[in-house]
């Protein structure tokens, strides 16, 4: 349908049903029959279940091909203009095919693989008759006691950012109209999501324009250059305005100055909560600010169909923001080739052969051990397959190892970790829970003991349940529950090699865990294939290569914490040890427990020879950066090689490193690769007091290593043509 019908069709609509495309619901709204029916179940309650939504234009949470073509099918029925409804969903790491948590898969540090995930869960998605899905999260994150980490791919804004473009790429593939096996992306959650106050979810945000442009905004700005169709709004305060009501943030920054022009849609209920925020002093306010703000799609409130009519009738705004915003949600759907084909993608044959999949099964296994990270090793990995193993803890059989935001997916497809170890030994192993996650029994603590003594290793499967994490999961203690820490200290009295597996949402406190373990593997959650890639990597058949992207710090007064940080004018390590006045702490280290970048491997990787191909770099001029790495250990590998750079002297102050490139490369035993970044003035722009985005001449360092902390450095001066120095 050209564009010029679609305005026809804007012309020929009422307020009400302009109303109703600006909204949307659960599918139990729409597909009730007659709006005199009542809603039952977990939305009963809810305000918007008073009101007639049946003409809502889009749905949340449905799925299944057969009953979306039912749903769309009866909508269109009664639809006066025949306006196709657009079908959203939360697919946020696979949808039957769960693919690790987001954090997990920014460990791997390797956006095809990412870009394959989302490709994936695209596919299934699409054949179940999805249309859009609330994916990719970038949210910058650095506190751990914030649930949503996990679904974000770390603290540094480069690296989100190029898995970012990975996952828009995966889901939305080159030409969504004629690909069916593809979605609509929804970049999330604009903006600064992931900075509340306190970890705690839903929580203020407070920081300067200059903070959010340089850190929280790079990864939102990338998935939209790579062509992200829709942007979801923020549940918290941004300036002291919730981000949804907000209309600097809405129509200044992310329509005029980032160029967006898609579909701006609420978070769950985000609309109706300006009124508990304080900014609003009812629903018809509520609706009000929104519409005004540029939101086009109120989801699962009822402020935009009670009011948006009679804010246009008595003349308190233009009807022309309602078809604005219309205008957009039907570009959308044209976009997805809705008008002529309405059921795009719902495919019940196609649905049964692509769900779980023996193809998508073999790249979900492959990507869950990428993403797993060797914290610690001392010789007691890889494990022999002739070995007498005891399998203890609470995530041993558990298949509750999928994690938050995998709604569609079902445990009983999960391989548990028992069962992907037991399928490598020679001799079945001896299982014992141990303890439950938050809970522990003298007998359970005996009978593992026993099971233990008799054993050549033990295997230690521990975590946070799924819903210690992820949405409305804030904690103050990023411990592992005390339970768990009583079975590792007793297992540790018997002085057999123990190896513990991690499953968990967040960076956590390792207090009682990492000095006890002679091995510690941070499996995050790994998704349908967990115990096949968990036993893959113990036993060496796949060598570990994932690399952190968040800090573990040491304890959780530390938070936040993160590699890219201030210097302070007092800084610790250029102050005399005995020196009480440095900032630092009393009792902890400055530094985090496992940095950014952190991973270790089977084999061992030296690097050496790093060179600049000049000491200076001109205007528009580059500089290459190289090192030689070598594998010096006896088997193959992947080292993820990372370069930072440091502006040492900025017109505001500069981070100690920040990342500008990183390179994932394949070295067999002996093998030498030389490894070649580019430093080019965009690696050394920021955002100055004034906003404005150039570069400083002067000094820099760049940095080349494993990590964020082990790392050897060179220096070059920048010099635009015609300055010197600082100015």
């Amino acid at each position: 349908m050209n564009e010029s019908k679609l305005h026809d069709l804007i012309e020929n609509m009422t307020l009400e049903e302009k109303a109703a495309q600006m909204s949307q619901v659960v599918s139990s709204f729409i597909h009730q029959g007659s709006s005199d029916e009542k809603i039952t179940g977990p939305f009963a309650g809810m305000e918007v279940a008073n009101e007639d939504m049946t003409g809502s234009g889009s749905v949340l949470g449905a799925t299944g091909a057969d009953n979306l073509r039912t749903i769309q099918k009866a909508y269109l029925e009664r639809s006066r203009l025949g306006i196709p409804l657009l079908f959203m969903a939360d697919v946020i790491h696979g949808y039957k095919t769960v693919f690790p948590v987001p954090l997990a898969l920014g460990c791997t540090w390797d956006p095809q693989a990412v870009e394959e995930s989302a490709a994936i869960a695209a596919k299934e998605s699409a054949a179940a008759g999805l249309h859009v899905t609330f994916s990719p999260m970038v949210d910058l994150v650095r506190d751990p006691r914030w649930g949503r980490v996990m679904e974000s791919t770390g603290e540094d804004p480069y690296l989100n950012g190029v898995l970012a473009r990975a996952l828009v790429r995966g889901y939305q593939g080159d030409d969504l109209k004629n690909d069916q096996s593809k979605l609509a992306a929804c970049v999330k959650h604009f903006a600064a999501y992931g900075a509340p106050e306190g970890g705690r979810d839903y929580n203020t945000v407070d920081m300067s324009r200059r903070q959010l442009m340089e850190y929280y905004l790079p990864a939102y700005e990338a998935a939209l250059d790579e062509g992200a169709e829709l942007v979801m709004t923020a549940f918290n305060t941004v300036e002291g305005i919730p981000a949804t009501s907000n209309k600097w943030l809405m129509r200044d920054l992310l329509r005029k100055e980032m160029g967006f022009d898609g579909v701006l849609i609420s978070d769950w209920g985000a609309v109706q909560e300006a009124i508990p925020h304080g900014v609003a002093a009812d629903n018809r306010e509520a609706a009000l600010k929104a519409v005004t703000a540029g939101l086009d799609i109120e989801m699962m409130t009822p402020c935009y169909v009670q009011h948006l009519k009679t804010l246009v009738e008595e003349n308190v705004i233009s009807e022309a923001l309602l078809d604005e915003a219309v205008l957009r949600i039907l570009k959308l759907k044209n976009k997805l080739g809705l008008f002529e084909n309405p059921y795009r993608g719902a495919d019940t044959e196609l649905e049964e052969t692509v769900m779980l999949s023996e193809a998508h099964r073999k790249a979900a296994r492959e990507t869950a051990a990428k993403s797993c990270v060797l914290l610690k090793n001392e010789g007691v990995l890889p494990l022999r397959k002739s070995q007498n193993v005891a399998l203890i803890g609470p995530f041993i059989k558990s298949t509750d190892l999928m994690g938050p935001w995998s709604i569609f997916g079902a445990e009983e497809d999960v391989v548990s970790v028992r069962t992907g170890i037991s399928e490598k030994l020679d001799i079945e192993p001896s299982v014992e829970k141990g303890c439950d996650i938050e809970a522990v029994s003298p007998e359970q603590l005996e009978a593992a003991v026993e099971a233990a003594k008799q054993a050549e290793v033990v295997v230690l499967a521990l975590g946070e349940h799924s819903e210690m994490s992820g949405e409305a999961g804030s904690r103050t203690n990023i411990k592992l529950p005390d339970a768990q820490l009583q079975l590792v200290a007793e297992l540790k009295k018997l002085g057999k090699p123990l190896v513990t597996v991690l499953f968990n949402g967040r960076p956590l406190d390792l207090h009682g865990v990492v000095d006890e373990s002679n091995a510690v593997l941070e499996a995050w959650y790994p998704g349908t294939e967990a115990g096949h890639a968990v036993a893959d990597l113990l036993f060496g058949d796949t060598n570990p290569s994932g690399k952190l992207t968040m800090s573990f710090p040491h304890n959780v007064g530390q938070v936040p914490v993160y590699y890219n940080s201030f210097n302070t004018g007092r800084p610790k390590d250029q102050i005399a040890p005995e020196d009480r006045f440095a900032s630092k702490y009393l009792d902890a280290p400055n530094g985090p427990l496992f940095p950014f970048g952190f991973g270790l491997s089977y084999t061992t990787f030296t690097y050496s020879s790093l060179a600049l191909s000049s000491e200076d770099m001109e205007e528009n001029g580059t500089i290459r950066v190289s090192v030689d790495v070598q594998n010096t250990g006896e088997i193959a590998g992947e080292e993820t090689v990372q370069m930072y750079v440091r502006d040492l002297v900025g017109e505001v102050v500069r981070p100690v490193k920040e990342l500008k490139g990183f390179s994932k490369i394949h070295l067999e035993p002996g093998e030498t690769k030389q490894v070649v970044f580019e430093v080019d003035e965009e690696s050394l722009k920021y955002h100055h007091s004034d906003l404005t985005y150039t570069c400083d001449a002067g000094e820099f360092i760049v940095s080349v290593g494993p990590d964020s902390r082990n790392t050897e450095e060179r220096r070059f001066s920048y010099s635009p043509a015609g300055r010197s120095g600082q100015e």
